[in-house]
């Protein structure tokens, strides 16, 4: 009956990776920097495995195994895009730990990637966290210029307003 009263839930988005977290505009790349995509963080990764940011739906894996989408039950839609411009890698060096369909919890692995091939092929392996539909939410971005341990500390918080 006094559910208009009821304060709203504020929900967590975990770190994908163990890293440091920056703010998007530090990304070495124009669409992620300029946030086309659209808004979120991103962690510079101290290792190969990375995780889901919350309980969900996996929406979407990419062919090219470079980057995850996901659901969550309240309707936010995410991406997390592992490194910059792995896409042209075809596939190479990545691994799918999850099925596109199934459902995850907060700090799931769902990709591996080849730390020593992307190291020796020069690719910048920092992984954004991007929120696919922030107009419908108020979030706030945690943690920048943080170290962060995946599937525990928190990096983004959002509600619907």
């Amino acid at each position: 009956m006094f559910s208009i009263f009821k304060k709203k839930e504020e929900l967590e988005l975990a770190a994908v990776a163990d890293g440091r977290c920056i703010s998007l505009e530090e990304v070495n790349d124009p669409v992620f920097s300029g946030k086309t995509l659209g808004d979120g963080v991103a962690i510079v990764p101290e290792d190969s495995v990375i995780t889901a940011p919350c309980d969900g739906q996996l929406t979407m894996i990419a062919d090219t195994l470079h980057a995850f989408g996901m659901t969550r039950e309240d309707g936010l839609e995410l991406m997390v895009h592992v490194g910059i411009d792995t896409v042209k890698l075809g596939g190479e060096g990545f691994e799918a730990l999850a099925a596109q369909g199934s459902e995850v919890k907060k700090g799931a692995p769902v990709i591996r990637f080849n730390e020593a091939l992307m190291k020796e092929k020069g690719i910048d392996m920092t992984t954004m966290l991007i929120l696919l539909n922030p107009a419908q939410y108020q979030f706030t971005t945690l943690a920048r210029g943080q170290q962060v341990k995946k599937g525990m500390d928190a990096v983004i918080t959002c509600r619907q307003p």
